[in-house]
């Protein structure tokens, strides 16, 4: 069946849309003999969207969700966690009923990068449907078309982007497209002096300055992406250097000899 999955000029990836909209529908229906879980939990890499993909089909749909996220369940009391948690959920239900009526059924939405270290009992069929979210070519494509739909570059350029990129998360590109704004940060600060930026900026009456939208070339997006890439990779770069210190330059053979008892250093 076909669903329209745009929203405000912003793509919804298909696959996720049908996942999360037939969750949610059938969890207000009463289907003969089926149990319908009643958590759906969405995994995948990180920085794929997964969240602002729900956004986008709750605001499509023109539900009101309840947001919560692990900060706010952190607590050094046994118990806590779960309590806040019970509170959020019978609090949306029915805030300011007190009488006995059944509680109304409420889909949970979970999303998350590693559902292994979650409590076993919580993730089995039957309690949580599971979903995996890898965004394919098209995905990537149309929501890239919505990162730089104000921005006037060709739908060629974002495709060839995206080609080019290929093993990059979704916040890639958002971050791509705030790099090119950099340079007109650069330009303003150049303007006003860096001892300028205080008085025009943290103690200033005035609003913060405007700028104009910045012309983004294919050629420039290619440049600051390729920056990006440099980046992870020296990321990578010191991760391994403080493997190789840690072992001795001998890998996981240290810790085989000191199991062995065999190894003297």
């Amino acid at each position: 069946y076909d669903m329209d999955n745009m929203k405000d000029g912003l793509y919804i990836a298909p696959a996720f849309m049908d996942k999360l909209v037939v969750h949610i529908t059938k969890n207000f229906m009463s289907l003969p003999n089926i149990k319908v879980p009643l958590i759906l939990g969405i995994w995948g890499g990180k920085g794929q969207g997964k969240s602002f993909q729900c956004e986008l089909v709750f605001a499509k749909m023109g539900i009101n969700p309840i947001m919560m996220s692990a900060g706010e369940l952190e607590s050094g009391n046994a118990g806590e966690p779960a309590k806040l948690i019970r509170q959020r959920y019978l609090g949306r239900d029915h805030a300011g009923r007190y009488n006995k009526e059944e509680n109304p059924r409420v889909p949970i939405i979970v999303t998350g990068n590693d559902f292994s270290t979650l409590y076993a009992p919580l993730i089995r069929d039957g309690r949580m449907e599971k979903f995996y979210w890898a965004p394919t070519r098209d995905d990537r494509i149309g929501v890239c078309t919505g990162i730089f739909k104000t921005d006037s570059v060709a739908q060629s350029d974002i495709v060839k982007l995206v080609d080019t990129f290929p093993g990059q998360s979704i916040d890639f590109f958002g971050a791509l497209r705030a790099r090119v704004y950099d340079d007109e940060v650069r330009k303003w600060i150049s303007g006003v002096g860096v001892d300028g930026v205080g008085k025009k900026l943290v103690n200033s009456k005035e609003g913060p300055p405007t700028f104009e939208q910045p012309k983004m070339t294919i050629e420039k997006l290619l440049e600051y992406g390729n920056m990006l890439v440099q980046e992870q990779e020296n990321v990578k770069r010191v991760q391994l250097a403080d493997q190789y210190l840690n072992e001795a330059a001998l890998g996981d053979a240290n810790s085989d000899a000191i199991d062995r008892g065999t190894f003297f250093g």
